[in-house]
């Protein structure tokens, strides 16, 4: 049976809302299939707004592959603005998709993509006003099946009473797997209703469904098991790799956005995972191995992306997109071959101490300077050592003046603020580090028109990093800290003028520690604060840490435990954590030791050009590294020295 589209009375109300071109899809790239001529239907959300979800890689992903398959059919929902939520709520219009506004309720899957936990409210937003009952217990045969993905996903304990399953790592192919287990359920009749569809996707051991798994809890409120509650689910639950990143040449029809968006450019992952072992990074640890994009197919993704969009900026993504074994000859590559139009190319995660003379020449070669921005992370060498990023201050003045001599005007810097260990003089000298970039940097410039920005954010704990045994600092501390190196960065006025400061103070982080690191007990503070009003929790201005705190005195008492149980506390080796249960490949012991060796301020190396120091991902997962170099050039591309791509 047909599905209509809901538009005839969104449209009424989308005079009353701000932005209301965010709600109406049709954007360059979008697709809308015939819903009788397709058997498995899936929604793809990112849990944010319009603005931070259509830019999103791993959606756009996920929806080209989805199409591409003549019986199934994608579209997209993000979360809607409360000055809409309210009006949908008062006139019965459901949580809609933006390709043909069909009510999200009629799908088969609601897949949504969590890349911070903040966005655990506005998934409960999105189920309320789709009709599909909060409660995975709840929910019947006619309900969408309610998938999380993304980096949030390899600790789903605190939403499992809100989600019906999660898939770890990788997605292109997990998705057409479910499809594929989907479609056979419902071509033989829906046998054993949406139980049934659930063990078939367990089975696969590589998707996890909370609901066959108990949780016991000790006297003392850590966990004492998490085991299967029938026989034939398996005890660990394995991520996805995907391995040839060629074979999945994903976008390839960028989607272009009619309102404005956090990004506009046409983005290329070039390779995937990072070995650099940055203790507090939950990305590079559970993406590995390495994989790397070949050169010859960045290219031709580049070529085809910009001809389809008409974007004029192209983004070469990664974790660390410098450490591509190839990235100058892509580079100087793709530069030659746009040479005289006006795209532009940007590295936007850059290491200090991969940053050179010649990428700084091929980023600028159209004289379009895109931003620069650089990650020390820590002000002083000793907290770098605990978090292994191994940069000198010497590596970052080296870099920001080769930026500054070839006409960038303007840096960023980001750090972090309440690592382990940390004390007010490492971040003081955050700003020491600052004056010494103005100094350099005026002196390699000539002038002293230059700026430097310095940005905080505040440390977060995550799983299956070797930090998810470490304590957090508390807010006020964070906070205390943050004031003296702002009164630092100013005891220069000259220098001071240069440097801009922002910062996050330290109650979202608290909060989003508890949410990474919770378990199933912090799911009834999520819909406590939800009931309370929350909503875009990654939005200081609709943030509220009072709502947080309130809820969560009234809601774990209940259980033994608090606010600081699940944040300030640390965690001992021999302790069972939440996702235990949920192979990310990374040897337990192994995070441990390098817990350990943080401690003591020793520096572990990159596997990628030294010998194995055994993380366990690549036996385990079956998996290794696949670097260049191919020996290949970015071209045989057509020249095209006319070439104008529109802005």
């Amino acid at each position: 049976m047909s599905v209509r589209s809901v538009f005839p009375q969104l449209e009424q109300l989308l005079p009353r809302v701000s932005k209301p071109i965010q709600y109406v899809g049709g954007e360059l790239g979008a697709v809308v299939k015939d819903w009788d001529a397709t058997t498995v239907r899936w929604a793809l959300m990112y849990p944010d707004a319009y603005e931070v979800g259509l830019p999103n890689q791993g959606v756009q992903i996920l929806y080209e592959v989805l199409n591409e398959q003549d019986d199934v059919l994608a579209e997209r929902t993000y979360a809607v603005w409360p000055d809409l939520e309210a009006l949908m709520k008062e006139h019965g219009v459901p949580q809609f998709t933006v390709d043909a506004h069909r009510p999200v309720k009629a799908f088969d899957v609601l897949g949504l993509s969590f890349a911070t936990e903040l966005g655990y409210t506005n998934m409960l937003s999105a189920l309320d006003l789709a009709g599909i009952p909060l409660n995975s217990a709840d929910r019947g045969d006619d309900d969408p099946i309610v998938l999380a993905g993304g980096h949030a996903s390899f600790n789903p304990e605190p939403i499992a009473d809100f989600i019906d399953a999660a898939v770890l790592g990788d997605g292109e192919e997990a998705v057409l797997e479910i499809t594929g287990i989907i479609r056979e359920w419902k071509a033989e009749g829906r046998p054993g209703g949406r139980d049934e569809l659930l063990l078939r996707l367990a089975r696969t051991e590589s998707i996890y469904v909370p609901r066959f798994y108990d949780v016991d809890y000790l006297p003392d409120g850590r966990i004492q098991r998490v085991v299967p509650n029938r026989p034939d689910v398996p005890f660990r639950v394995a991520k996805r790799t995907t391995m040839d990143l060629d074979a999945w040449p994903y976008p390839k029809k960028p989607l272009v956005p009619l309102a404005e968006t956090v990004h506009e450019r046409y983005a290329v992952e070039i390779f995937r995972g990072c070995t650099r072992g940055c203790r507090f990074c939950q990305a590079g640890m559970i993406t590995r191995p390495v994989r790397e994009r070949s050169i010859t197919t960045v290219g031709q993704m580049v070529k085809e992306g910009l001809e389809f969009s008409g974007f004029s900026e192209v983004g070469l993504l990664s974790l660390s997109s410098a450490d591509h074994s190839e990235i100058g000859d892509m580079c100087s590559g793709l530069a030659e071959q746009y040479e005289g139009t006006n795209v532009s190319l940007s590295l936007p995660s850059t290491r200090v101490d991969a940053f050179n003379i010649d990428l700084a020449q091929e980023l600028s070669k159209n004289g379009r300077r895109t931003g620069l921005t650089f990650a020390p992370e820590g002000g002083s060498e000793r907290i770098r050592k605990v978090i292994n990023k191994m940069v000198t201050e010497e590596d970052l003045i080296r870099t920001v003046v080769t930026a500054y001599s070839n006409g960038w005007r303007q840096v960023k810097l980001y750090f972090m603020c309440g690592l382990p260990t940390e004390t007010d003089d490492d971040v003081l000298q955050i700003g020491r580090m600052a004056h010494e970039v103005i100094k350099a940097g005026r002196v390699a410039a000539g002038t002293k028109d230059i700026r430097c920005t310095v940005s905080i954010g505040g440390f977060v704990p995550k799983p299956h990093t070797p930090f998810q045994w470490a304590p957090m600092e508390r807010p006020e501390v964070i906070d205390a800290r943050l004031k003296l190196l702002k009164q630092e960065i100013n005891s220069d006025r000259s220098l001071g003028r240069a440097i801009g400061y922002r910062y996050h103070d330290g109650e979202p982080s608290l909060i989003e520690g508890l949410l990474s690191r919770g378990d199933r007990r912090v799911g009834a503070v999520i819909r406590r604060v939800w009931e309370k009003g929350g909503r875009f929790d990654g939005w200081s201005e609709h943030f509220s840490y009072a709502r947080w705190v309130e809820a969560c005195a009234e809601v774990l008492p209940g259980f033994g435990v608090d606010l600081d149980w699940f944040t300030t506390r640390e965690r001992q080796h021999s302790e069972v954590l939440p996702w235990d249960h949920l192979d990310s490949g990374l040897d337990k012991d192994w995070l441990w030791q390098d817990w350990q060796d943080s401690m003591s301020e020793f520096e572990q190396d990159d596997c990628r050009w030294t010998p194995c120091f055994d993380c366990g991902v690549c036996p385990s997962m079956d998996t290794e590294i696949q670097i260049g170099p191919t020996g290949k050039k970015l071209l045989p591309l057509t020249p095209v020295n006319n070439l104008r791509v529109p802005v």
